[in-house]
């Protein structure tokens, strides 16, 4: 089991036990994207991709069961609680870059390459010679049309109620959190519901309104380039709110079991911070590839 040793001037420090659980995750991961790969390219069908998911699962049940367990048994003190923090901040750190690097697609699109398709700069080398007659318009599916012609989805529909629902599902949030600190176990329980279950109906309205732009509005994930930009953005952002509503619902049946006192609770706060990247996400998401 974990142990704590004596370290300079007397304080103690974790020392992790042996675990199965890493290399399980290096194995559950590396199933999966072979299985993923094989069936993109056809050889194979979904079984190993979703053997590998399973596995995935699995190794999140174990591992973060035994980090819980560790937790309530009183093992993880106040350096534990901060490399937590640490590794939390970093771990958020890297979803914004990830993010980053996809707005970072949407404005190169949108304001370089677009306009030099256009003849922007030099309208013979980009225009004239390479792609005669294109107008700089967006949203576009690129010179060649490629996936046909396409309609977006208005941005003051699902968009602004699902925009509605994760700013709502901000604010039940922090009152859960400030509850947890009061000690008010009976609010934190409602107000912390109620925000995972935001969370899932966001997740079901974002589902309906990618089944609209399929079957009615011709927008795929094969519609140019902004289609590819659009989903790809959009459904990263779903599966990033998928991952913190679930996470949330655990947290919540962690609270119901008793779990967390009003100083310790980094759990409940790393979840917490999560979602509120989450809901910022969203927001840029919202003005630049809705709105504007």
């Amino acid at each position: 089991m974990a142990q704590a040793h004596a370290a300079h001037g007397g304080d103690k420090y974790y020392i992790p036990h042996g675990s199965k659980w890493p290399i399980v995750g290096s194995i559950s991961l590396l199933i999966t994207m072979l299985g993923v790969s094989a069936w993109l390219n056809g050889f194979t069908g979904p079984v190993v991709f979703y053997v590998g998911l399973a596995l995935v699962a699995f190794m999140f049940f174990g591992w973060f069961g035994t980090v819980i367990h560790e937790s309530q048994a009183g093992m993880y003190n106040q350096g534990v609680d901060r490399s937590f923090r640490m590794g939390m901040m970093w771990f958020i750190f890297s979803e914004v870059m990830f993010f980053a690097a996809f707005f970072g697609v949407l404005y190169y699109t949108r304001q370089l390459s677009v306009p030099w398709l256009g003849g922007e700069g030099s309208k013979f080398l980009t225009n004239v010679f390479v792609w005669d007659g294109f107008e700089a318009t967006w949203p576009t599916n690129g010179p060649a049309n490629v996936g046909g012609a396409f309609e977006t989805i208005p941005a003051f529909g699902i968009p602004a109620i699902n925009t509605a629902i994760l700013l709502t599902s901000g604010v039940t949030i922090t009152i859960a959190h400030h509850a947890l600190r009061a000690g008010n176990r009976a609010l934190l329980k409602v107000f912390l519901a109620a925000t995972f279950l935001l969370g899932f109906v966001f997740v079901y309205m974002q589902a309906h309104e990618y089944m609209e732009a399929y079957q009615d509005l011709n927008l795929t994930l094969g519609s140019g380039v902004y289609g590819s930009t659009f989903f790809m953005l959009t459904g990263f952002h779903g599966l990033h709110v998928t991952m913190g509503a679930i996470m949330l619902l655990v947290i919540w049946l962690r609270v119901m079991k008793g779990h967390f006192t009003p100083t310790h609770h980094f759990a409940f706060e790393g979840v917490a911070w999560y979602w509120h990247f989450v809901d910022v996400v969203w927001l840029g998401l919202f003005i630049f590839v809705y709105w504007l």
